[in-house]
């Protein structure tokens, strides 16, 4: 299981990565053979002990690339070797070679458990990819409507309270420059929480201070790292789909907690809420005021990031305010703030 698991990490950035001569030494004595040789289509990527000539171990690549199964030759020298294709996302990705009488069925095995842990490092890649992307997209589509009744409210406090408008400008170059930043896909809860503190003073400013906030965030979670900008979109929804509509006063709290391995923040609010169906169309990015929401984005790179099963929880009905859950790892493989 150790060895297993090491493997993993060797080929974590797949058969390219960095760490692709150590997972062939690994094969190499897991096998018990002279050498092992990881190849894929275009050739042999990286070996480990005895490695027979060019020309023999093209043939036998070529014979395995051509018809899709393992292979048994000999070399010059009267070695044995055995190779065995590597298969990611169901599609012929390399071979693993084994030299030196190797026994077929352990060649076969481990072939199974590098093609098993290539198809993951390709399946990273990818969530991070569309992580990536999606992050772009939601920088895109910060709020037009928010930035100009922001302006607008500034604009209103210059003559009549000039000092809390040079603050709101303060707090809004401080809100764009944190949704444009370029440092990483990665922020602390800190910096989530701070650059939300500086969007909901600019919405308070915009309520004419009918707008109650209460933010509390026990300090174990702080510098947990999580996806950029993952909060504020939360509480934008909130405030566009559950206070702008109601009448008198409105409430909305931030609150983050840990519960064992887990960093959990809710974004709740005491607004008009929404039926349960609107809601999961949000999500899904099929409601009929999705547009800019950013909800459906979120959830979608939460399940990018850390899987299927950490998506938004939204619990809402008419009438009742809506609790929006986001929970994640505390500490994840590759979520760091670079």
């Amino acid at each position: 299981m150790r060895q297993t698991h090491a493997l993993g990490a060797d080929l974590r950035d797949g058969l390219h990565g960095r760490g692709v001569g150590a997972a062939a030494r690994r094969l190499r004595r897991l096998l018990s053979v002279d050498g092992v040789l990881l190849a894929d289509l275009d050739g042999p990527v990286t070996s480990n002990g005895t490695r027979p000539d060019a020309a023999e171990i093209d043939g036998v690549l070529a014979q395995v690339f051509e018809y899709g199964g393992g292979v048994r030759a000999r070399t010059a020298d009267g070695s044995s070797m055995c190779a065995v294709p590597l298969h990611v996302a169901d599609e012929l990705a390399g071979a693993l070679v084994a030299i030196g009488d190797p026994v077929d069925a352990d060649v076969e095995a481990a072939a199974a458990l590098v093609s098993d842990n290539l198809d993951h490092a390709a399946l990273r890649r990818a969530r991070a990819r569309i992580a990536a992307a999606d992050l772009r997209t939601l920088r895109a589509q910060i709020s037009p409507h928010f930035v100009h009744n922001a302006l607008a409210v500034i604009a209103a406090l210059v003559r009549t309270d000039p000092d809390r408008s040079r603050r709101l400008l303060s707090d809004f170059a401080d809100y764009l420059r944190y949704g444009f930043s370029d440092k990483g896909d990665y922020a602390t809860v800190a910096d989530e929480l701070e650059a939300t503190q500086t969007y909901l003073e600019l919405q308070r400013a915009r309520f004419h201070d009918r707008l109650d906030i209460t933010v509390r965030m026990a300090p174990e979670v702080l510098p947990v790292a999580v996806p950029f900008l993952v909060v504020q979109p939360i509480v934008e929804n909130a405030i566009r789909h559950g206070l702008e509509r109601k009448e008198g006063r409105g409430h909305i709290s931030v609150s983050g907690f840990g519960e064992g391995p887990l960093c959990v923040i809710e974004i709740e609010d005491d607004g008009v809420g929404m039926h349960p169906e609107l809601a999961r169309a949000l999500l899904a990015g099929t409601g009929p005021e999705s547009r800019g929401v950013g909800l459906a984005n979120v959830d979608q790179r939460l399940r990018a990031v850390y899987g299927p099963e950490y998506g938004l929880v939204i619990e809402t009905a008419l009438g009742e305010g809506t609790k929006v859950t986001v929970r994640v790892p505390r500490f994840a493989p590759g979520v760091v703030v670079g």
